[in-house]
């Protein structure tokens, strides 16, 4: 049963994976190959998507064009017909006109008028017939006049009810008609009337069969659309190709720029739309580019930032733990012994000095813890300002020795200090002594064995190395990391003894990471050295 459901829900799995590739857009890849100087070519890939716009545009041009033949078609056997009769009787009128004109002037049976009169003629492919008032021929371009006078008399005065006779235009002057010719088998336009002098006048000119030439004309013409429209479809495809390829560029630019690749570029180089839409891509980018970098550098800021303010909170946290539980011991002395003197339980004048001391002891010990505090949290926030000097270091390590001159007398230590020459340094001289401070108290308060506390000066490359070391126990290799960390004791019992708050060697490492410069602890069997590095000031003699 568990395997048939299992069956089942891979079924159900695979029919909706089906479904969805149903519904997603067919696409391909098409490779676009572009030749460049010196090279057989280079490949890019684009996406083609089903209905292309290069298929559409390719298929409208060509639509369009076949259209513009059929309709052409079209038009020649409807009104060609028309149009061809129409122009024929025009050409009739005006040789009329021509010729009642010359009447008019005199100069029909001249000499002088033979030219005109085969112009027109010849150039309306025109048979012209002028005959006077008895019947005789006055003019005419045929070298039997008489024979044409009787054919056109036979198909101007024949039987019209045969139909090969039809009179399209009558006019006052003239008439217009159309004639067959029975024995040719042929028909003919036929303009007959009178001159303004009184000759009777007869043109006929042959008409083809329109129907015949319309047919042919149509026939040549679809061939000739044919092969337009194949060639037309072939120029317009490549063109269409041309045309879609910065498109495609354009798209694929777009769907790198999805995936935040900024790298690629339209390399467009005409000034048309596309280039310009090109050019405003690229612009999009860099400035996309530009401001994702710097939404990045924001959010590693807000990271660092939280990351700080994590960090104050755990140290606030700390601060607060390390400070109640350094404070409750000499407060818990103060009441006691405060309270003792109240009480009156020791009522001797030794054992109220005793008592008064006490307090005052632990009173000055929570006193300097706290201004220690105070110094330690302006030198991490960066509130407290670095007056760089230049100064002789070795007058203040003998200050420092003078001033602890008292605490190495009551020690028993022997104080090593031999400086071979002078040392300037740049630094803050008021923190470089409370360094040295820090470093010489902790020595005389940790000193053993042979009880020697030594201060050793001197160049380190191009950095003046100042250390602090006592004879004694080294410290545990697990505590080295931590004896900088505030209110670290490696031995409380003996910090509790000579007062000690655990913030000393904190406040040592804050001041020296304000200087930029480094410090550290040196185990050795027979003892510790502390050490920090200073700024030379390249003068030392």
């Amino acid at each position: 049963m568990k395997k048939r459901r299992e069956t089942e829900k891979q079924k159900a799995q695979e029919q909706k994976a089906r479904e969805q590739n149903a519904q997603e857009p067919e696409v391909n890849e098409v490779e676009v190959r572009e030749p460049k100087a010196g090279q057989s070519g280079e490949t890019q890939n684009y996406t083609r998507v089903e209905h292309s716009i290069k298929t559409q545009f390719s298929a409208v041009f060509i639509a369009i064009m076949a259209f513009a033949f059929l309709g052409c078609i079209f038009i020649n056997y409807a009104f060609l017909e028309k149009y061809y009769g129409n122009s024929k009787q025009k050409v009739l009128v005006e040789a009329f006109q021509k010729i009642n004109k010359a009447a008019n002037e005199g100069i029909l049976s001249s000499d002088e008028y033979d030219v005109e009169f085969e112009n027109i003629c010849a150039n309306g492919n025109m048979m012209i017939l002028i005959l006077d008032s008895s019947g005789e021929v006055v003019r005419t371009m045929s070298s039997d006049g008489t024979k044409m006078r009787d054919q056109f008399m036979q198909i101007l005065f024949g039987n019209s009810e045969d139909g090969t006779r039809e009179v399209i235009i009558d006019e006052e002057k003239y008439s217009i008609e159309k004639a067959k010719d029975q024995r040719l088998n042929a028909d003919y336009l036929v303009l007959w009337g009178t001159l303004d002098n009184g000759n009777l006048i007869i043109i006929r000119t042959a008409v083809e069969s329109l129907k015949k030439s319309v047919e042919i004309s149509n026939r040549f013409f679809m061939y000739l659309a044919v092969i337009a429209v194949i060639f037309s479809g072939i120029f317009i495809w490549i063109f269409s190709g041309k045309l879609t390829k910065p498109i495609l560029e354009l798209s694929e630019l777009a769907g790198r720029m999805t995936k935040l690749d900024f790298e690629a570029k339209y390399k467009g180089k005409g000034k048309n739309e596309i280039d310009r839409l090109g050019a405003s891509m690229n612009q999009l980018s860099a400035t996309l580019e530009e401001t994702i970098t710097e939404l990045k550098i924001a959010n590693n800021e807000l990271k660092d930032d939280i990351e700080k303010k994590e960090q104050i909170d755990v140290m606030r946290k700390e601060f607060l733990a390390n400070v109640t539980h350094e404070l409750k011991t000499p407060i818990a002395l103060v009441q006691g012994y405060a309270e003792g003197l109240k009480e009156c339980i020791q009522d001797d004048p030794e054992s109220r000095d005793f008592y008064c001391d006490v307090i005052i002891d632990e009173a000055n010990k929570m006193n300097m813890m706290v201004k220690k505090l105070l110094t330690l949290n302006q030198l991490e926030f960066g509130t407290d300002t670095v007056m760089m000097e230049r100064f002789d270091i070795t007058e203040v390590i003998k200050g420092v020795i003078a001033t602890s001159d008292i605490l190495i007398r009551q020690k028993e230590v022997r104080m090593i200090f031999k400086p071979k020459k002078k040392y300037y340094v740049w630094a803050d001289q008021f923190k470089v002594e409370e360094v040295l401070t820090n470093y010489i108290t902790n020595a005389l308060n940790h000193v053993a064995n042979e009880r020697i506390v030594e201060v050793r000066v001197g160049m380190e490359g191009e950095l003046v190395h100042v250390s602090v070391f006592n004879s004694g126990q080294p410290i545990p290799q697990e505590d080295l990391d931590k004896i900088w960390i505030k209110f670290y004791k490696v031995d409380k019992a003996r910090t509790r003894e000579y007062g000690g708050s655990g913030i000393g060697l904190s406040i040592v490492k804050a001041i020296m990471d304000s200087f930029h410069r480094e410090c550290g602890v040196n185990n050795y069997d027979n003892g510790v050295e502390f050490w920090f590095n200073l700024d030379s000031s390249e003068e030392n003699t």
